[in-house]
């Protein structure tokens, strides 16, 4: 929870600078609340957290536009542990929803009530995918005030009759924007008008698409727009550098990424691919190289997902190769360096990406793996962040990945030399051909030369055409000596009492 706590330094700018010196205290939090937040060791709120904790207290819809690490999961976490102190569950009614769009932001969401709830008698349920559902529904049918929910499980809770949200008095909706992504939006809808209409509405994200937009303006009642920092930047502790390719070729992108992993003072970082298939094949690629590395992704069994992540938490494991799924909101608070294996298909991303270090104020630094079929997404990239990312050259890079990833005009040396091999092995394969079968007309012949002429092949036999009716003739087969042509449909089981004497 240290990077839910404190905010980088480029948050606290402008009007957030006079709230500097706001601590827990000033927030209207109980006494319990403050208790368990000062035991943790934090005493000053982040911009976000200071100015909507106050405003969740009062009732009030929230719309929060804040960069990843600035603290969003306590802004809506501690104030509603308040707001439950006050009543008691029932039976398959929670009295709260939190929607998240991964399983590990909701157990780490179900982690910050139980740290910070535990003067509370508070009682949660966790409804994810890879946990059985007998043990959710078990919880549910006892009753819970907090209820932590992805949108998939929420609603086969709900279709099998395990669930009712209409005694739902605070609903948040955290990381929307990568709920859009994940094309959970038409779930969030159905969700909603589960829910009461006198809800209070929290809703969190770090940037605000259309989709969002019209979502809010849907189902928030004049909420308080609180804007932490400007969406979509990147922390100013973060040291951003790119790694120009030749071209896509995945064995030489592997070993760049080496290279650069092996240079860098490296404590412990995360390496992010674009595909699953990616993630696994890099881990074991750097397996087989002497790194410690184990990979995470959606198709993981959970348990297993669970234990890669607190192996990389508390310091048993270096390096985590990983899809987007760990890319938004995940409590990692001390990683020092983020490795893009290639950029991120939506500039967003990469701000999300890299924001996994740099937090709390301290150092970090990314390094993007580019090649020239890469720029469009690298353009992308710098017009979001409004500056360009400059090359880094690294020493140990293979010398074929030394080049500008924005110089598109040729295909690369590497890609150059592929195409050669490649027809050279073609050449190769025919000329053993040709050797195994000398006695091949085509075998014994010397090949001719570019420019000499050919022998001109002898002429085809020339022999009258068939009509049609021939043709069909010769491709019936001729009747058996037993098979009268008056008795057709038989073949060659025709009865002996039918045949004629």
């Amino acid at each position: 929870m240290n990077s839910e706590i404190t905010a980088p330094p480029e948050a606290n700018s402008g009007a957030e600078t006079a709230q500097a010196t706001i601590t827990f205290d000033d927030l209207g939090l109980s006494a319990d609340t403050l208790r368990a937040v000062k035991e943790g060791g934090y005493n000053t709120p982040t911009p976000i957290q200071a100015q909507a904790i106050p405003e969740v207290l009062k009732g009030r819809d929230i719309l929060g536009i804040a960069q990843t690490g600035t603290g969003k999961t306590a802004a809506f976490v501690l104030p509603m542990i308040d707001i439950l102190a006050a009543g008691r569950a029932r039976a398959r009614m929670p009295r709260t929803l939190i929607l998240e769009p991964t399983r590990e932001l909701a157990a780490q969401v179900a982690e910050n009530f139980d740290k910070y709830g535990k003067y509370q008698k508070l009682t949660k349920a966790l409804l994810i995918g890879g946990v059985s559902f007998g043990d959710q529904d078990a919880l549910l049918a006892r009753g819970v005030d907090v209820l932590i929910a992805t949108p998939g499980r929420l609603l086969d809770h709900f279709e099998r009759g395990k669930l009712l949200l209409t005694g739902v008095q605070v609903m948040v909706v955290d990381e929307a924007d990568r709920m859009l992504d994940m094309g959970f939006i038409p779930d969030i809808e159905r969700i909603f008008k589960l829910t009461p209409f006198t809800r209070q509405t929290l809703f969190f994200s770090a940037t605000m698409p259309p989709e969002i937009t019209r979502l809010t303006e849907a189902f928030l009642s004049s909420p308080k727009r609180i804007e932490a920092s400007r969406p979509a930047t990147a922390a100013g502790t973060i040291e951003q550098r790119i790694i120009p390719l030749p071209g896509g070729d995945p064995r030489t992108r592997r070993a760049a990424l080496r290279a650069v992993m092996q240079s860098a003072n490296v404590r412990n970082g995360i390496i992010f691919c674009n595909r699953k298939t990616d993630v696994d094949v890099v881990a074991q690629s750097l397996k087989r190289h002497g790194f410690n590395a184990s990979p995470i992704h959606g198709d993981l069994d959970q348990s297993l997902r669970t234990k890669t992540l607190d192996r990389f938490r508390s310091g048993d494991l270096q390096f985590l190769i990983a899809s987007d799924v760990a890319a938004r909101g995940l409590d990692i608070p001390d990683v020092s360096h983020v490795f893009n294996y290639e950029p991120p298909r939506s500039p967003d991303d990469y701000v999300h990406r890299i924001g996994r270090t740099g937090r709390a104020g301290k150092q970090g630094a990314s390094f993007t793996l580019v090649a020239p079929n890469d720029r469009k997404s690298l353009d992308a990239i710098e017009k979001l962040m409004g500056k360009t990312i400059e090359a880094a050259s690294i020493e140990g890079v293979p010398e074929a990945a030394i080049g500008d990833p924005r110089d598109t005009g040729g295909r690369g040396r590497r890609a150059e030399e592929l195409k050669r091999e490649h027809s050279k092995r073609i050449t190769e394969k025919k000329q053993r051909f040709q050797k195994r079968d000398p006695e091949r007309p085509e075998a014994a012949t010397e090949p001719v030369k570019p420019g000499e002429p050919s022998e001109p092949r002898p002429p085809r036999e020339e022999r009258p055409r068939a009509s049609r009716n021939e043709r069909h003739r010769e491709k019936t087969p001729a009747p058996l000596p037993h098979q009268d042509k008056d008795t057709p449909g038989f073949g060659d089981n025709l009865p002996a009492f039918l045949r004629k004497k």
